[in-house]
């Protein structure tokens, strides 16, 4: 699907403001409410606009630790990545599985409420996974940036 200004400043809009209304979004982007939802719904049906969702303050809620695992799987097992990867997408607190070329392979990004919850973690669901050659811990400190809007 080809994106053109107007596809442009409708995601522009809505980045900067997901909760804006139809008409809104439409008034902010400079087209009709119609042309607006006609856009959207192609945007969405082209896998671009993946939807919307709520963010969540995860301290908020009592998880105030949140640590990155680089995880080298054990490459002599063809099965090693999938076996892993389906594993790990069980842990409830891992809340972010991404994988890399080089010699880390996956990074899991997992929550828990403190030390003690992640000792817990670690000990009874993160070392039990199968095919781990080395894994790092780094515990984040502060979250300085985070965006996901792209530069439209």
């Amino acid at each position: 699907m080809q994106v053109d200004d107007t596809d442009r400043r409708i995601l522009r809009r809505l980045q900067q403001n997901p909760e804006l209304a139809g008409s809104e979004l439409a008034e902010l982007a400079g087209v009709t409410v119609a042309t607006c939802s006609r856009r959207l719904e192609k945007l969405t049906r082209a896998g671009i606009l993946r939807g919307q969702h709520a963010v969540i303050h995860w301290p908020a809620l009592g998880y105030e630790v949140e640590v990155s695992l680089r995880v080298t799987l054990d490459k002599t097992n063809p099965r090693a990545f999938d076996e892993f990867l389906a594993e790990a997408r069980l842990v409830s607190e891992v809340i972010e599985i991404q994988t890399f070329l080089g010699r880390v392979d996956v990074r899991l990004n997992l929550v828990a409420r403190d030390m003690a919850h992640y000792q817990q973690i670690y000990r009874e669901c993160i070392l039990t996974l199968p095919h781990i050659a080395d894994i790092e811990a780094l515990a984040q400190v502060a979250t300085i940036k985070t965006d996901e809007a792209l530069p439209l």
